[in-house]
């Protein structure tokens, strides 16, 4: 009988695929290859330069779901990486190159444990995997193109895995079943540009741009709510472009990413900073522009059967208690969430996006049983 890939081997061979975002690097096309041979239907799905697919297995519910991403950030300086990052190399009992960690490592696992459990003990139901080269990149491209084909199509899931790394200690410390959104905005503060001498003559932004900045900064959004942490607010830029010091500028920037809890959505902070701007600008003679880009709203996969479900293959196989945490950045769930209750279980992310970016292979193993086991709880 047939046992399916062996997910170490398969983590290799995606990290030897040179995808960095955007490129597909040929790991899609590998594991459209491996899906196909063990029955599942594949369907390319490109868009904007993007390759995507969706593989699904069965023709009947229910549907369970698997989410990940096969691009990668860039490797930094080569020459500082211990083995090449495209190598694949394994020595003592750890695996060394970039997406080894961040997720080709989550990829293969549930790929693996995928196509072993419909070799091994076919379920009643479908089981679909949705891969992505755009998670690393925009995220216009990927898994939004995916679900808006799936709409189109007719095809939906009943409950899905992102493999992000969610770990933290040790593999199955921690599971997500939640994000915080994240929304970056940028203020532009605009005056009149003048000599330094002759100051009454000119009308300088900036120190309205730093109060402004000082104000949105210095202020708490919340306390933090039940499942998550406090709301933040930080200032990654505050640009000028003036060379001269002899001339007082015409206009200041300020960039600024709030990551934000389920008290709020993305209109309410607008709200928010809108009112510091408006008073901060009051009767200065400046004048301001604000502008947003919406990463993703905040969401929360309400702890149930599903996510017992998961705590519970995770306990059992790993021998942990994991903790249902919301931190941390975006991921795809962001996406996932809109069609089904959705939790994030992955390896320790304490390499990922690093040089030597490195797992141990005893991980990748246990994570892929892991995944095999959720499967096994889900089609009882």
């Amino acid at each position: 009988m047939k046992t399916g890939p062996c997910p170490i081997e398969l983590t290799a061979d995606l990290i030897r695929c040179p995808s960095v975002t955007p490129a597909e690097g040929g790991a899609i096309a590998l594991l459209e290859e491996l899906l196909a041979e063990a029955g599942f239907k594949c369907t390319r799905i490109p868009r904007g330069g993007i390759e995507n697919l969706h593989a699904r297995w069965g023709r009947e519910g229910p549907i369970f779901g698997y989410n990940g991403h096969t691009d990668v950030v860039p490797v930094g300086n080569r020459d500082s990486w211990t083995h090449d990052p495209f190598s694949g190399h394994i020595e003592a009992g750890v695996l060394w190159g970039r997406g080894a960690t961040d997720m080709k490592s989550g990829v293969a696992a549930f790929v693996a444990a995928a196509i072993r459990f419909v070799q091994e003990t076919p379920p009643t139901g479908s089981i679909s995997i949705l891969i992505t080269g755009d998670e690393e990149g925009d995220a216009t491209d990927g898994t939004t193109a995916i679900l808006d084909w799936m709409g189109q199509a007719g095809e939906t899931l009943d409950a899905c895995i992102v493999g992000e790394p969610t770990s933290v200690a040790r593999l199955g410390d921690v599971i997500k079943i939640g994000r915080r959104g994240s929304m970056t905005g940028t203020l532009t503060v605009r005056g009149k540009q003048g000599h330094t001498a002759y100051p009454d003559r000119a009308n300088n932004p900036l120190p309205v741009l730093a109060q402004i900045c000082a104000a949105i900064a210095g202020t708490p959004l919340d306390q933090g709510s039940e499942h998550f942490q406090p709301s933040t607010l930080a200032l990654t830029s505050i640009d000028v472009g003036n060379p001269a010091n002899n001339v007082i500028p015409s206009e200041g920037r300020a960039v600024f990413n709030i990551r934000y809890n389920d008290l709020h959505d993305a209109e309410g902070i607008q709200a928010w900073v809108k009112r510091f701007v408006d008073e901060g600008i009051g009767s200065t003679g400046c004048s301001a522009d604000l502008t947003w880009k919406i990463s993703g709203e905040s969401f929360l996969t309400e702890t149930g059967a599903f996510t017992e479900l998961v705590s519970a293959a995770v306990a059992g196989t790993a021998g942990t208690n994991p903790q249902m945490t919301t931190g941390g950045g975006t991921s795809d769930a962001r996406f996932i969430k809109s069609i089904c209750p959705v939790v994030e279980v992955g390896l320790v992310g304490d390499t990922m996006h690093q040089i030597d970016e490195r797992v141990p292979v005893a991980d990748i193993e246990g994570l892929s049983r892991i995944y095999g086991e959720i499967l096994r709880r889900f089609f009882a």
